[in-house]
């Protein structure tokens, strides 16, 4: 189904994307396991590496075109292109649109690879100059502009302070010294946040998290006009080869289905849980978006429908205890990633590498929590009885 402009949100995740199978009549898309696909009679004047053609899964496969037009249409953009991993789509981002000498602004903590492709490996290997500032402070962002800079890419709400930066006054300026503005909105997902109506050019999304939602399946996504797509898809895609694959495709597919009812929930068990956290006496602080006592609550009320699932935390107390405090807990489990049905919790310790850039609570450690589906007095019940276990 192509025609989705005038369908709710809800129904383009459940209708866009999809058709009746012509050859067997089933009601949804199957899944296409091929590598090749049937060549026209005459092949002479093909594109070989046309990324918008079936010819070779590397270019493209069936199942990573029905994930595209789904994409794009919940975010509202022109076009979309589906890779291997949410690093595979922000890599293709860089290496894309930043070429060697030029300047790029960037939250200055934000997803470790991220942080090292940034900070390391493009300056080191093209000589690329990268500004790390806090995104949430529009001077900071005006200060460190230089006549290079090619691109502001923002993470918002971050990963992990929460911190929320004003898209729409970011994309002005981002205008104004014609330079892109790409949004890393994974912590959002398309149902909360919409950052290319609010001046963004490119939205980018870790598909492995929120958008599968079910802990099975990695991908990447940007969307964006035809034009930055396109370019994407034609170097990040085809040529350095981070494809998704048609079975991971697939399944984020049928994962998209139950976004909006995900992150309700999540949304929704998230503020009960950062409201517990911020009045227990053992709380050094809390980091959630939806609290009003977070620094850019006004702002993220403008620019977010919810406040979605990830909070931070911090402990009065040593790592040793932030520790026992993660392992005493009996229903949310200790593992990296975010946006699972089940809550994922993680400590990080103060020799974190991005240490200096954290703001002032974080920096003698701190706890990520992605609250997930359980029912939210349960996820409280079990953090309660991990404060009793170790006496705080």
């Amino acid at each position: 189904m192509s025609q989705a402009t005038n369908l709710n949100f809800a129904t383009k995740c459940i209708h866009t994307g999809n058709d009746i199978d012509k050859e067997t009549g089933a009601i949804r898309r199957p899944l296409i396991m091929a590598n090749s696909y049937r060549l026209p009679e005459d092949a002479s004047a093909m594109n070989w590496s046309d990324p918008n053609q079936l010819i070779y899964t590397r270019t493209t496969s069936a199942n990573q075109i029905y994930l595209q037009e789904k994409l794009a249409a919940l975010e509202e953009g022109e076009e979309c292109v589906v890779l291997a991993s949410g690093v595979a789509a922000l890599a293709g981002v860089f290496f894309s649109f930043l070429d060697q000498d030029a300047h790029v602004i960037c939250s200055n903590v934000s997803y470790i690879a991220v942080y090292r492709l940034l900070h390391e490996y493009f300056p080191d290997k093209y000589n690329i100059q990268t500004s790390l500032v806090d995104t949430s402070d529009i001077q900071e962002i005006k200060k460190a502009l230089q006549p290079n800079t090619r691109l502001i890419h923002i993470e918002t709400p971050g990963n992990p302070t929460t911190r929320v930066s004003d898209i729409a006054e970011i994309g002005r300026i981002a205008k104004s010294v014609g330079a892109l503005l790409s949004v890393d909105s994974t912590f959002a997902s398309p149902f909360l946040q919409k950052p290319l109506s609010l001046g963004a050019d490119l939205v980018i999304h870790s598909l492995t998290k929120y958008i599968n939602g079910h802990g099975d399946a990695m991908g990447g996504a940007i969307i964006g006009r035809r034009e930055l797509i396109d370019k994407v898809k034609r170097q990040a895609m085809v040529n350095l080869g981070g494809v998704i694959s048609p079975f991971n495709a697939w399944l984020i597919m049928r994962g998209v289905v139950t976004l909006p009812l995900r992150m309700k929930q999540h949304s929704e068990n998230a503020l009960k849980v950062a409201s517990f956290l911020e009045a227990h006496p053992s709380v050094a602080f809390v980091a959630y978006p939806g609290l009003k006592s977070h620094p850019q609550h006004e702002i993220a009320k403008r620019q977010m429908a919810m406040f979605s699932g990830v909070l931070a935390f911090g402990l009065i107390a040593d790592a040793e205890t932030h520790n026992k405090f993660i392992n005493a807990l009996q229903l949310i489990v200790p593992a990296v990633s975010i946006g699972h049905d089940e809550s994922l919790i993680v400590y990080t310790g103060p020799n974190d590498e991005r240490n200096g850039f954290y703001p002032e609570e974080f920096k003698n450690g701190h706890i990520r929590f992605s609250v997930g589906l359980e029912a939210a007095e349960d996820i409280i019940r079990d953090l309660q009885q991990a404060f009793t276990a170790c006496g705080l």
